[in-house]
């Protein structure tokens, strides 16, 4: 008689909850490590794109300003090549910081590597030829660029890879180019949605911006920086005049977007033809330049800058027609940014309502350089570091109260017309985290 067969059980225990939570941390952990090796490449290839770049931006800008009637005369002529370049080759690249509030939302599944040179390219035509316009939205451009072509080629088990790495490219972009890292980081994760600040991207971000700034700056480009010893106290005497000078930022900034939005409306439904619609603003740039001062309106407006920091002469309708140019160039489609115009915009509104009310004026053009751009693009927290690190943390109460004003009274406008918005509510400050 056999005898009975012997079964094996072997029983696996499920694992525990505690098992689960610290394998989810266990892979949140080398996800991130992952995302902070990365960033550093990022921040490599960004701050060497930034540096030669901003040289040649330079050097284009000097070689400009030393033979205005060479080059400003032909701006309509560089508009009408630029349109061909991106038109022949380059088709939506040309819809520049957009493309980049797509990707980070995953609302297209990439942005072609070839936005870079096209991009880069076209800003050198702009300026050379006399259009005011900055710089900022070709690194941030190049950077975010480079976050998002790393997030489609390297897939990562977190689903918020695409926009933790575009937000990371974005800040070296800034970083790289103004050498302001702490800024930049605040600008890349606030600028998508007002309101908002993306906290899962702050450590990346901020690990690329500060690698793009020491990459770029060891290979040549300068960083913006003003020296001062003010002593300033907001009491009876000053609290009017600061906060008049903090509520004009705030409106001109947020009219800056807003007649801006308008003025790209109205140029595309009065010249349809982009063509004639480049080269008629082109000519009419060129002509009022010349006859203004001979290009002083033209380009970044460092010279505004300068004049506003360095007892240089500032006219008081200085701020107002380096606004108007610098809308009409960019609404035209001459590419570049808006952000260092908008800084001398502020500088020199500064230095005039300092001038009239007896306030200090190194002081004041700081906090318009700041708060304009602040207003300009809906952003709060950014402004303020850019005024730190470029001015000196000891001021740092008087952009933070400055800043504050003039975000409530941009009328929650935005260069940036894909920016989302908190629907006029500037009271509430989500942190997605």
């Amino acid at each position: 008689m056999s005898s009975p067969k012997k079964t094996i059980t072997i029983n696996i225990e499920p694992k525990t909850q505690t098992t689960q939570k610290n394998e989810k941390i266990f892979n949140r952990i080398i996800t991130f490590i992952v995302f902070c090796l990365l960033a550093v490449g990022i921040g490599i290839i960004t701050g060497g794109l930034d540096a030669l770049f901003g040289i040649v931006l330079l050097k284009v800008t000097y070689i400009r300003e030393n033979n205005p009637f060479w080059f400003i005369p032909f701006l309509a002529a560089a508009g009408l090549l630029i349109y061909y370049i991106y038109d022949r080759f380059g088709k939506e690249t040309q819809n520049g910081m957009s493309l980049l509030f797509d990707r980070a939302r995953n609302k297209r599944s990439e942005i072609k590597l070839r936005l870079i040179p096209f991009v880069t390219l076209s800003t050198w035509i702009t300026h050379l030829f006399g259009g005011s316009a900055g710089r900022e939205g070709v690194a941030v451009q190049i950077g975010g660029t480079l976050g998002s072509f790393t997030a489609r080629n390297i897939h990562l088990e977190n689903k918020n890879s695409v926009r933790i790495l575009t937000i990371t490219g974005m800040a070296a972009g800034f970083g790289g180019l103004f050498r302001t890292p702490i800024a930049a980081v605040f600008f890349a994760t606030e600028v998508l949605s007002a309101g908002y600040l993306e906290v899962t991207a702050l450590l990346p971000a901020l690990i690329a911006s500060y690698t793009a700034s020491t990459v770029s700056g060891y290979l040549g480009l300068e960083k913006f920086t003003v020296s001062s010893d003010i002593t300033f106290t907001i009491d009876y005497h000053t609290f009017l005049p600061f906060c008049i000078a903090a509520v004009s930022f705030g409106i001109v900034g947020g009219g800056f977007a807003l007649l801006l939005r308008f003025t790209k409306k109205l140029f595309a439904k009065i010249l349809k033809n982009p063509y004639i619609h480049i080269a008629s603003a082109g000519a009419i740039i060129s002509l009022f330049s010349l006859l203004l001062y001979c290009g002083r309106y033209s380009g970044l407006g460092t010279n505004l800058i300068n004049a506003s920091f360095r007892d240089g002469e500032v006219y008081y309708w200085d701020f107002a027609l380096k606004f108007l140019f610098t809308i009409i160039t960019i609404a035209a489609g001459f590419q570049g940014g808006e952000v260092t115009p908008l800084f001398s915009i502020g500088a020199t509104l500064g230095a005039v309502i300092a001038a009239l009310t007896g306030m200090p004026v190194v002081l004041f053009a700081a906090l318009g350089y700041v708060a304009v751009f602040g207003a300009a693009t809906n952003t709060l927290i950014a402004p303020m570091f850019i005024g730190a690190e470029v001015f000196g943390y000891q001021y740092m109460p008087f952009f933070f109260a400055a800043c504050v004003i003039a975000y409530i009274f941009n009328g929650d406008n935005s260069i940036y017309t894909k920016q989302r918005s908190t629907h006029g509510s500037h009271s509430m400050l989500k942190i997605n985290k």
